[in-house]
């Protein structure tokens, strides 16, 4: 699998990243901004890691257009589900501080599917 990761704060990007990594998955790239997420967000990846804040704003607009290229994805965020809007609260959510296992079950659920 090939993985785009947007997570503004260093040390859990890379803390994800090694998730990814040890299950044997590509990370395509760490984002830390809406503006470097929005230039890779038509890439080629099979799957995104998504904080909702990021320092430049939320990434709704990101995860949007992953929907409409049918990218599945998962939030990653100390934010509440609640706070997603309507047409996003669908999507996989996993709260902050998360566990490594929901991590790779939200990814492996991904692999079974395909």
């Amino acid at each position: 699998m090939r993985v785009l990761i947007l997570e503004d704060d260093p040390l859990i990007a890379l803390d994800l990243q090694a998730i990814v990594e040890g299950e044997g998955h590509d990370v395509v790239d760490v984002c830390a901004s809406l503006a470097s997420a929005r230039r890779r967000v038509g890439d080629e990846f099979d799957f995104a890691l998504l904080d909702v804040d990021i320092a430049d704003g939320k990434s709704y607009e990101i995860a949007s257009a992953l929907c409409d290229r049918a990218v599945p994805f998962a939030f990653v965020s100390a934010s509440r589900p609640a706070e997603l809007p309507q047409n996003l609260r669908h999507a996989r959510f996993i709260p902050k501080p998360y566990e490594e296992r929901a991590i790779v079950q939200s990814i492996e659920g991904l692999c079974r599917r395909g």
